[in-house]
């Protein structure tokens, strides 16, 4: 492993090796893909981390602090922040666990649903366009390339 990075460290620009293409293609394609929702948030003072808490917070509602902390593998003081910003600007309420006080759930508010909505509604435009110029079967290959490249720790 170490010799392969090595190798791919060394390597020159058009090296077989090495897949700058692809590489160029992700850079370029997460600038565009973010770039809608990145103007939607910067009117509200928000950022990526407040994007990804209200998605992840949205789509599954009554996650917990720690469940949060493991799907987007960050540490609480990461978190404490962006959470705290979104329950005071009333986008995320907390309610404590029914078994264990301690525990914290998170729901989006209505404006938090409004928000996450608006968020998601030019990037799945974006992805719908992408997928209809990119032929059948298309989003099947797409979501195995995209775990393929996830972390297998990470699901």
């Amino acid at each position: 492993m170490a010799a392969r990075a090595e190798k791919l460290g060394d390597a020159a620009p058009g090296d077989p090796a090495l897949d700058y293409e692809i590489i160029e293609q992700l850079f370029f394609a997460y600038r565009d893909f973010t770039g809608d929702p990145d103007v939607i948030l910067e009117k509200r003072g928000f950022g990526r981390a407040h994007h990804r808490v209200l998605h992840f917070v949205d789509r599954e509602p009554g996650m917990t602090v720690a469940d949060l902390l493991d799907t987007l593998n960050i540490t609480k003081q990461s978190l404490a922040r962006v959470l705290k910003q979104l329950i005071d600007s009333n986008y995320i309420h907390q309610v404590a666990g029914p078994e264990d006080r301690r525990q914290r759930k998170l729901y989006t508010t209505r404006e938090g649903k409004a928000l996450a909505r608006a968020l998601a509604e030019p990037q799945s435009r974006r992805i719908a366009e992408a997928l209809a110029r990119s032929g059948p079967g298309a989003r099947e290959t797409v979501i195995r390339f995209l775990n393929a490249m996830r972390n297998s720790e990470h699901g």
